[in-house]
């Protein structure tokens, strides 16, 4: 049984705001209660999909998409269930970091969760075995925050299932990004949408750019976009746009494809986002305040692609990933 208490009954119609209280204990609060806002908004038989952004609270266009919706979206412009979290970590989103000031945890790295354990991991525990049962879709929002820079993209795993995989990638493109990204995990399990997968969820996150600064256009790409593929889901009432031009489907699958740091230093960009690369070509230059004599350590480009993330603060240390390549690929091919 999960501790968590939800404010709300979310197998009410209607619509209903409130959250979800966490229980912990920090030196000034012995029966404190983290506070994660939720929002139900059920209107007759239709699809149940599970919306949520601030999984790393440093990415904020997801967040800022929700929170709109929060607000302007009624009961009658449902069909079926739409479940809002704008903010999975609000400490987190408050301090501008990746991992919970709480705990220390990254978020999207504590399933299935624990319901004796940190604050992060019970919500963990929350979603696989509360939220996740009752969705049909789950929309998982992300971008690079303040240590990549993705082009901005809508992403997914390649899965397994082909029925599941197809309803992915319909999915995935209807949320209008030019280019749409086929990622592998380095950088351990215990992530959000894998558990969701493994539970045969139809899976959309994203990469809506990241860094300090969010352009306008970035904010737009996403309100936009979200819209669309709640549409898209049958959730949402309206009218379904239809890109014009075919998606760009890239992956980067092998590990090679992300480029780590091997010294601390300063990096120095040398390609932009969305750029060709080929084998050899010099992605960046690492740089080294205390030896100004010594020459900077290229970062090299394995294999021929674009590069569709980079590194945003210009301070690495070792292992960071500094960039990645991704490549050209059609995944409906192997999905018939």
């Amino acid at each position: 049984m999960s501790p968590i208490h939800s404010s709300i009954d979310l197998s009410k119609t209607g619509a209903h705001y409130g959250h979800l209280a966490i229980p912990y204990s920090y030196n000034l609060g012995g029966w404190a209660n983290l506070h994660v806002p939720i929002a139900s908004l059920r209107n007759g038989s239709g699809p149940t999909v599970l919306l949520m952004a601030g999984n790393h609270g440093d990415e904020y266009p997801g967040q800022v998409a929700i929170l709109n919706l929060w607000r302007e979206l009624q009961t009658t412009d449902i069909t079926g269930h739409l479940i809002l979290i704008p903010c999975l970590n609000p400490p987190a989103a408050h301090a501008a970091t990746r991992l919970s000031p709480l705990d220390g945890k990254n978020f999207n790295r504590c399933f299935p969760g624990n319901p004796q354990g940190t604050p992060s991991e019970i919500l963990a525990h929350y979603l696989t075995t509360v939220l996740f049962p009752q969705a049909d879709t789950v929309i998982d929002l992300h971008t690079g925050g303040r240590s990549l820079t993705f082009l901005p993209t809508a992403h997914m795993h390649l899965v397994p299932d082909p029925v599941q995989r197809r309803a992915m990638l319909a999915a995935t493109e209807a949320f209008l990004t030019d280019v749409a990204f086929l990622y592998a995990d380095v950088a351990g399990t215990g992530l959000l949408p894998v558990e969701a997968e493994s539970q045969g969820k139809i899976v959309i996150t994203t990469e809506m750019g990241g860094g300090e600064v969010v352009p306008a256009s970035v904010h737009r790409l996403c309100q936009r976009g979200l819209r669309n593929v709640l549409v898209h889901t049958g959730v949402l009432k309206g009218n379904l746009e239809i890109r014009k031009q075919p998606v760009r489907w890239v992956q980067a699958l092998d590990r090679e494809d992300y480029r780590f740091a091997p010294e601390s230093g300063l990096f120095e960009s040398c390609v932009e986002l969305g750029d060709a690369v080929n084998e050899g070509d010099t992605l960046g230059r690492i740089h080294f305040l205390e030896r100004p004599d010594r020459e900077p350590v290229i970062v090299k480009a394995h294999a021929a692609g674009m590069l569709i993330a980079g590194r945003a603060p210009s301070i690495v240390k070792q292992g960071d990933c500094v960039a990645c390549i991704a490549h050209d690929v059609d995944p409906w091919v192997d999905s018939q």
